[in-house]
């Protein structure tokens, strides 16, 4: 049939008329259907992590995270866990951790508190107290990382962290008087520290 066609009509005629009929029709579609790609379509159905469920965040309330109070106070768990067993290696891990973080946190608040002196009464009060009370732990972590030190038997590196705690806290502080008392028993100093007026009136 398909010569007896050429020989009247011109091969575009033919083409077209074929069309019409629809004899090369399917050929036509089955060569323009795309080969099947089942990774890609996989891929496509997984569901990406939604980042707006609050489920998924990671607040730095959170104990898990490492700039945090909840973070230095976790650590500072594990260093008293580590410390019953006698493993002061770990303790002291721990709590140098601890330390770092609560020293970073009470500079970041305190940094943002001189930042609103003078703006915002009710942002400074809050950063200016954050600051303190992330220095306290940090002064509470320092003088526990001391007394692990002179459990190693290791005098020289507990002095200077009982000196930063006493220049910190003030002397009178409880704090103050404990690591003070603790140079005492190293024989760091000398005169033991009393809190009566006569200790601290000039002597005649």
């Amino acid at each position: 049939m398909l010569k007896v066609l050429l020989r009247y009509f011109s091969l575009n005629s033919v083409m077209f008329l074929l069309l019409s009929l629809g004899i090369v029709y399917p050929l036509v579609i089955q060569s323009q259907t795309p080969p099947n790609t089942p990774n890609m379509e996989n891929e496509a159905e997984e569901p990406n992590e939604d980042l707006t469920d609050p489920n998924n965040l990671r607040p730095l309330t959170q104990a898990d995270s490492l700039l945090s109070l909840q973070g230095g106070e976790r650590l500072m768990s594990e260093a008293s866990e580590a410390i019953n067993q006698e493993n002061y290696d770990l303790a002291a891990s721990k709590l140098q951790q601890a330390r770092k973080i609560f020293n970073q946190l009470s500079n970041f608040h305190l940094q943002l508190a001189n930042s609103f002196s003078g703006i915002d009464t009710k942002i400074y009060e809050s950063q200016r107290n954050s600051a303190l009370k992330t220095g306290q732990m940090r002064d509470s972590s320092t003088y526990q990382l001391a007394l692990v030190h002179r459990a190693q038997n290791q005098p020289e590196l507990a002095v200077p962290l009982l000196i930063q705690v006493i220049r910190s806290q003030n002397p009178t502080t409880d704090l103050g008087k404990k690591c003070y008392q603790q140079l005492y028993e190293l024989g760091f100093v000398d005169v033991p520290f009393s809190t009566s007026p006569t200790a601290t009136s000039p002597s005649e």
